[in-house]
């Protein structure tokens, strides 16, 4: 199977724990054989859809309807935010399948490629590591209200490979980056701290993740005559409904390689508007 048509499988499989172990035992054997992507004359259309595979629970509702998560020293506080963080985890695995499958017909370097299958394996990593913890404290994903608005972002910039990476990677994946250390703090303050290590170790990837879309959005820009923090300006208020707000987290977004003169002007420009 080739790597486009395999990670259009995995999109496809519905049982989120099947998807990210199928996904994690395919790109191992991958590597194994050596990380091969065809050739851009070789590869035939994997045949992605808008809609990956997904059971019927968890509900999506309006992320307005999703209820507040507040931690405590109860179990039910804690499983209701790392519920929403697994979610969020899940739909990562799906946007990183799909943007690695979805350009297969662009003529973009194998390591492109490469790269966002190796942040589909971080991703479905990081879930399973979530899954169990929610198991642990005696919850389930798929039992409480979810939104579908990171997938939503990434049926809206399907048609342009710049639009997807400066969406996803570097609006949703580094919003991550600066509320991720906030919670581990709320985890290390009731004592829970498996679910600590779980964060940490998604923390530190996804500084990785950030700068992979970062250097590919650059990539492509420059391809195309574009200057780049204007470009990303632009992308972001045409295809991101939502806001660019502060605080940062400007250590973790500069490891990533996204510098102030990226996000400081487009957040002074959403505080500006009456949204």
């Amino acid at each position: 199977m080739s790597l486009f048509a395999a990670a259009a499988r995995s999109l496809s499989i519905e049982d989120p724990i099947e998807k990210c172990r199928e996904t994690r035992r395919w790109v191992a054997a991958w590597r194994a054989q050596g990380a091969q992507v065809e050739p851009l004359e070789q590869r035939s259309n994997p045949g992605l859809t808008d809609r990956p595979g997904r059971l019927d629970r968890p509900l999506l509702v309006s992320p307005n309807d999703v209820p507040k998560r507040k931690i405590t020293g109860a179990p039910e506080g804690r499983r209701a935010l790392l519920h929403a963080i697994a979610h969020i985890e899940l739909n990562a695995v799906n946007l990183a399948l799909d943007v690695a499958a979805r350009y297969w017909d662009v003529p973009m370097p194998d390591a492109f490629h490469r790269e966002w299958i190796g942040v589909a394996d971080d991703e479905a990593k990081h879930f399973l590591l979530l899954h169990d913890r929610l198991t642990a404290l005696g919850g389930a994903y798929g039992e409480l209200p979810a939104h579908n608005g990171l997938w939503e972002s990434a049926i809206a910039t399907k048609g342009d490979i710049l639009a997807r990476l400066a969406v996803v990677p570097m609006v949703l994946e580094a919003r991550g980056l600066d509320v991720t250390p906030m919670m581990i703090d709320k985890f290390t303050h009731v004592g829970d701290l498996e679910t600590v290590a779980a964060l940490e170790i998604i923390y530190e990837d996804e500084i990785g993740h950030v700068a992979v879309g970062r250097r590919w959005f650059e990539h492509v820009a420059d391809a195309r005559g574009l200057e780049r923090e204007t470009t990303w300006h632009e992308l972001v208020r045409t295809y991101f409904h939502g806001q660019v707000k502060r605080p940062f987290n400007k250590p973790a977004r500069s490891e990533a390689g996204m510098h102030p003169e990226y996000y400081e002007p487009l957040a002074d420009w959403y505080e500006g508007i009456d949204l």
